[in-house]
């Protein structure tokens, strides 16, 4: 993966009502847009000259990024960017294959005509972020139509357990996406899971969901294996079973 650059725009303007959120975007956009790789120290001094902010801040930051899994204090020489092992994409995938088919499932069943049409705009937003080709962008469309979906299922506690993990479904999801060949092919994957919620077919949404996550799994998890020199194979992402009657309500 080649590291980019960091510019003049790393730098916090400031502005003491949302500093700490501000400095939270910085780090985790540029760990995000592959600016600090896995691996990388990140040393405080260093951040806060780059960052123009106070050591406390950038502390509370890395902490927060801690708790979302995409820092790491692995030993006494401080933190560093978390590697997500192969193990861990797996396991996080598998997650994502149960969860998201459930959640699209009954949304499916409980969207109202506004959820419906705020999922098209979702999916037109992605068509255009493809289109303008800016990795953060097209990344941002994607978690857009998720959180659509989130909302409109009706299950909350589902939703907060894919949003605990939303971090690191990013950072593995603009993994697969900064693969050129793999944009296109996840936007056709989207449409079709609009299709079948469309078609009102809680079935074949479903079976969508899981074609979409376990698509993006060989990609990611073929991009880890090369990066982390791992040897042996990739387990398949099981497909999980959809649920023959998902309740109706609540």
């Amino acid at each position: 993966m080649k590291r980019l650059p960091i510019d003049d725009s790393f730098k916090v303007n400031r502005n003491p009502v949302t500093l700490r959120e501000i400095v939270l975007d910085k780090l985790r956009s540029a760990i995000m847009n592959f600016q600090l790789l896995p691996g990388d120290r990140l040393v405080e001094r260093d951040l806060c000259d780059r960052l123009g902010v106070s050591r406390t801040s950038v502390r509370e930051a890395l902490r927060h990024l801690e708790s979302e899994g995409l820092v790491e204090f692995a030993d006494a020489k401080g933190p560093r960017v978390a590697i997500i092992t192969l193990d861990d994409a797996v396991d996080i995938y598998e997650l994502r294959c149960v969860l998201e088919g459930m959640i699209v499932q009954l949304f499916t069943l409980r969207a109202k005509a506004k959820d419906i049409k705020a999922l098209e705009k979702a999916l037109e937003d992605n068509r255009k972020a493809l289109a303008d080709g800016e990795l953060q962008q097209v990344i941002d469309s994607v978690q857009g139509f998720y959180d659509v979906l989130l909302e409109g299922s009706g299950n909350h506690i589902a939703a907060t357990q894919l949003r605990q993990l939303q971090a690191r479904i990013s950072y593995l999801r603009a993994t697969s996406v900064s693969q050129e060949n793999r944009r296109g092919a996840s936007s056709q994957e989207m449409e079709r899971i609009v299709e079948a919620i469309k078609s009102g077919d809680p079935l074949a949404a479903h079976q969508a969901s899981v074609d979409h996550v376990r698509a993006a799994a060989k990609v990611a998890l073929e991009y880890l294996k090369r990066k982390q020199g791992e040897t042996s194979d990739i387990p398949e992402i099981i497909a999980p079973i959809a649920l023959k009657e998902p309740r109706i309500g609540r």
